[in-house]
């Protein structure tokens, strides 16, 4: 069993490393390029990085979280700001969850939903890479929606959240039992509702409530989902 397991995991990280691989194509040189969080964008960092070694490729980067700052800065990646670069030519991102037809999503597993989201929406172009375990046709089939929130009266906000809909509402934590905190100082609830019909409905009602940063729901915003699987690459577009 613990070998079928870790060949399940291997074949997955190989997905993964194939659509992050596939997805730097879109980067040329002079770009402004996002670069997301995860297990998935890892792979794409170091490809990227491969490439500046490489073939001299010139570009300048703003890193969704401080993880991925410090993998591109240990590739010799230059790092930007939105002083000197307000819009990305694209941005390049992974996700928890992908929804057919709409191509909405779920993210935020890794905890950086708000840098992502707002270097989402500052990109011209928005390119998710998944394996295509991440494909479902309602959001919140696998994964339960972050809402990142202000930590002053969190218990509050959970309260609130509780009344969206969910069947549960979980403050993420540490291993030690401390709350997890966001790059920036902000805690995480995981919001589960097990089938969402209306994820518009939901967004606006989650961001309506006090307290709340921003959410895991990224509508409207992707431009195109690379999807590795086992008959090879799928592009799916909006």
């Amino acid at each position: 069993m613990a070998e079928i397991a870790q060949d399940a995991a291997a074949r997955v990280a190989e997905l993964k490393r194939e659509a992050a691989t596939h997805a730097i194509s879109y980067i040329q040189d002079g770009m402004a390029v996002g670069l997301g969080t995860g297990s998935t964008a890892k792979f794409m960092i170091d490809a990227l990085g491969e490439r500046v070694r490489r073939e001299g490729l010139k570009i300048r980067a703003i890193p969704t979280s401080e993880a991925s700052a410090a993998q591109a800065q240990s590739l010799n990646i230059p790092i930007t700001n939105f002083a000197d670069d307000p819009y990305l030519d694209v941005a390049i991102d992974g996700a928890d969850e992908v929804q057919t037809g709409s191509l909405f999503l779920i993210k935020g597993r890794g905890g950086a939903l708000l840098r992502e989201k707002i270097v989402a929406v500052s990109a011209r172009k928005f390119i998710v890479i998944v394996d295509e375990s991440k494909i479902v046709t309602d959001l919140g089939t696998h994964m339960p929606v972050p809402v990142e929130i202000i930590p002053w009266g969190w218990e509050r906000v959970e309260n609130l959240l509780r009344k969206t809909g969910a069947k549960a509402c979980v403050p993420r934590r540490n291993e030690d039992g401390s709350l997890y905190m966001t790059d920036n100082h902000n805690i995480i609830i995981d919001c589960d509702y097990e089938c969402i019909k209306d994820p518009r409905g939901l967004a606006d009602h989650i961001i309506s409530i006090t307290g709340v940063v921003d959410h895991g729901l990224f509508l409207d915003i992707t431009s195109e989902v690379l999807v590795a699987g086992a008959a090879g690459l799928q592009r799916l577009k909006a």
